[in-house]
């Protein structure tokens, strides 16, 4: 509808008798009564001035002001139309929508042949949905308009809300006979047809459409449509086949036969058109993510994880440029546990938009599962555009702690606590890594102060637990502290080799042997890698229960696993412990 408004000093006159008009509305008849007072020229000139004085408030989005002045208007002409629509519209702003409705009923009911008013009024009663009246506001409108179509369109549309579909229909024969067969009327009435159960009918005026318009393919695809949405899928299927003959590089065409097959429960088909979909440049990147996506709540599934690698994969072909593509097709290549070809993606991503944070993170961790140099190199690219990225400080600092070059490592892992206050799983293992690296440099106060922080913010860090209590363990400090937290490792998560054999090396280091031999050997049945440190430990503990010869053929076993302690060879040599 068109919006504006009308000034015209004939609106401002002097009103001497009641005006009224009776509506229609869900409850029965409604009188809307505005009474005029008798009015003096000089208060007729006093309403133009402050009429023109509010439209000037109003240009200058001085509502309060303007509102003021129409009120005053009001008080000695309530029967000025013009203010009661523009003082409306300022209610409107407001979001005072009762009291404007109210305005814009008593303007109608003063001047009823102003569009403009009426138009305001339809949007009241759009607003609390009160179909009845806006079924009158639309006959008044095309009363006032009757060759606008919009108005008849608006009326047809409100006859269908209120299931007056003959009514309606009727309406849009109208409307074909003034303007021809459009999209809005075959629209309009197909929605008619669905709501009475006439399939043939709504099938057979798109039939007329796609006979009129043989080259718009817009007309097959809701005829298919309609077939599908209402249980017809093998007259949808042949529509739909048709269709891709003539336009095989149609997208929206692929897609529809997708639904098609799947509902058919024939997958493959169905996977086989989502790949022409997804192939095809014309779809658009983000309904091409968004097909992707809808396999990820299918992981760990197989075929899930295939199919969404291959449709990522092709959707890198047709959108060449777009980093996004590349973000995807890394993820799911690394959901893929194919690391080396998610690194290539990512890096393709970021190289096409370098200011793509995830992409950076999702790369340095990658690089750190065993190229720490690239891992350090991408990790600083990544900090000079993102520096306050904490996680990439985390990272960065982890990178430099395999490295062994502690001191770097604390540089950034410092940098963590002062850019993240509320993520505490980071906290944790930021404090843990701090911890690891003040134990490297041997200032052990420090190491502890963070390993307690670590197990504050989240006491069940299993790895803080297993390091902090073995490194105490080695210095033979806290022992029961250290004993307390290897078992509440343990306990959470059972059966791990590593943190059975730190457990195990406490209770040796507090003279507890029987019950180091226990869970030395549990951590020997369960390590798959053959620790040469786990077998040596074996040997020590099997030397203070007295059995030296189980213990010196331990100490063999953990040479011949590779183990470099430099007491090892004194033990096999001389057939003792040696601390």
């Amino acid at each position: 509808m068109n919006k504006g408004f009308i000034i015209s000093l004939t609106l401002l006159s002097i009103g001497l008798s009641a005006s009224a008009q009776k509506k229609n509305d869900a409850e029965g008849n409604k009188t809307v009564i505005v009474v005029s007072k008798p009015m003096t020229p000089m208060d007729s000139s006093m309403v133009t001035q402050l009429f023109f004085s509010a439209l000037r408030e109003k240009t200058i989005e001085n509502n309060v002001l303007a509102a003021e002045l129409f009120d005053r208007i009001l008080q000695v002409d309530p029967s000025n139309d013009a203010s009661l629509y523009e003082l409306g519209k300022i209610r409107r702003a407001q979001n005072n929508e009762t009291s404007a409705r109210d305005l814009f009923e008593r303007a109608v009911t003063v001047n009823p042949d102003n569009e403009y008013y009426w138009q305001a009024l339809a949007e009241s009663y759009e607003k609390t949905n009160d179909v009845a009246k806006l079924e009158n506001v639309f006959n008044e409108l095309i009363r006032i308009q009757p060759g606008n179509p919009d108005f008849k369109f608006e009326k047809a549309n409100v006859l269908y809300l209120e299931k007056k579909y003959d009514e309606s229909l009727a309406l849009y024969k109208e409307l074909q006979g003034q303007m021809g067969l459009t999209d809005d009327i075959v629209i309009g009435r197909q929605k008619i047809y669905l709501k009475q159960g006439k399939i043939d009918e709504a099938a057979a005026e798109l039939e007329q459409m796609i006979q009129a318009n043989p080259n718009q393919i817009r007309y097959l695809l809701i005829l298919a449509d309609l077939y599908n949405t209402n249980g017809q899928n093998d007259k949808a299927l042949v529509v739909l086949q048709k269709i891709e003959k003539l336009y095989p590089a149609n997208d929206q065409v692929h897609l529809a036969l997708a639904d098609i097959y799947r509902d058919k429960k024939d997958y493959v088909a169905s996977f086989n058109q989502l790949k022409l979909a997804i192939a095809i440049p014309d779809l658009g990147i983000e309904q091409g993510l968004n097909i992707i996506k809808g396999y990820i709540p299918k992981f760990p599934d197989e075929n899930a994880k295939q199919s969404a690698l291959e449709l990522s994969r092709l959707l890198t072909i047709s959108h060449p440029q777009d980093e996004r593509a590349y973000a995807m097709y890394g993820d799911m290549l690394l959901e893929n546990e194919q690391y080396q070809d998610a690194k290539a993606a990512y890096k393709k991503a970021v190289k096409l938009n370098e200011q793509d944070y995830p992409v950076w993170e999702q790369l340095v961790r990658i690089e750190l599962t065993g190229e720490t140099d690239e891992a350090i190199k991408d990790a600083n690219e990544a900090l000079s555009i993102f520096p306050n990225q904490a996680w990439m400080n985390y990272l960065a600092g982890v990178a430099w702690l395999q490295k062994k070059d502690f001191n770097k490592a604390l540089n950034y892992i410092n940098n963590v606590p002062s850019l993240e206050t509320q993520d505490k799983a980071l906290l944790s293992q930021s404090y843990s890594v701090a911890g690891d690296c003040y134990h490297g440099i041997k200032d052990f106060v420090k190491s502890d102060v963070a390993y307690d922080k670590s197990i504050e913010y989240n006491p069940d860090n299993i790895y803080t637990l297993n390091n902090y209590a073995y490194y105490l363990s080695l210095r033979g400090d806290k022992l029961d502290k250290a004993a307390d937290m290897a078992k509440h490792a343990n306990e959470i998560e059972p059966n791990n080799a590593s943190f059975e054999d730190t457990y195990a090396w406490i209770l040796f280091k507090q003279q507890k042997y029987t019950d180091a031999k226990t869970w030395i050997e549990k951590a020997i049945a369960n390590d798959k890698n053959k620790s040469a440190t786990a077998t040596e430990h074996y040997g020590d503990i099997l030397f203070y229960l007295g059995n030296v010869d189980a213990a010196l053929e331990n100490w063999k076993k953990a040479k011949q696993l590779g183990g470099t302690s430099p007491e090892l060879d004194r033990k096999i040599n001389e057939k003792k412990y040696i601390e």
